[in-house]
C-alpha cells in the first residue's frame, strides 16, 4: 500500500506561483514513477506531469515552461511548482505513484487532493 498525501494547494492571481508537495509512505519511493493530473468541474481528470525514477519527465503541453515537477527521493516526496498561472490551472490537483512503472500511465495510487484556485 503507498499513502499520498499532498499539500499547499490555495488561491493565488492569475500570474501567481504555487508550489505542490505530496509526500509519500512507500519505502520504495525512488523506484516509483511519481505524477500529478487534475480534475476541473465538469471536466475528466487529466495528466498534468510526471517524473519516473531515473528523473526523466513528461509535461501536459499546456503547463510546459510554466510548471516543472521535481522530487526528493530522501524526503519520499514530489513537487510541482506552478508558475505564471492562469485561471485554466483551477482545479483539484491529485498526486499519483506508479510502482516500477516503465510507462507514463498512471498507477493505482492516488492522493486526496489538493484545490488549486487561480483568479483576479
Amino acid at each position: 500500500q503507498v499513502q499520498l498525501v499532498e499539500s499547499g494547494g490555495g488561491l493565488v492571481q492569475p500570474g501567481g506561483s504555487l508550489r505542490l508537495s505530496c509526500a509519500a509512505s512507500r519505502s520504495s519511493f525512488t523506484l516509483d514513477t511519481m505524477g500529478w493530473y487534475r480534475q476541473a468541474p465538469g471536466k475528466q481528470r487529466e495528466f498534468v506531469a510526471a517524473m519516473s525514477s531515473g528523473g526523466s519527465t513528461n509535461y501536459l503541453p499546456s503547463v510546459k515552461g510554466r510548471f516543472t515537477i521535481s522530487r526528493d527521493n530522501g524526503r519520499n516526496t514530489v513537487y510541482l511548482q506552478m508558475n505564471s498561472l492562469k485561471p485554466e490551472d483551477t482545479a483539484v490537483y491529485y498526486c499519483n505513484a506508479n510502482p516500477y512503472a516503465s510507462t507514463w500511465d498512471p498507477g493505482d495510487y492516488w492522493g486526496q487532493g489538493t484545490q488549486v484556485t487561480v483568479s483576479p
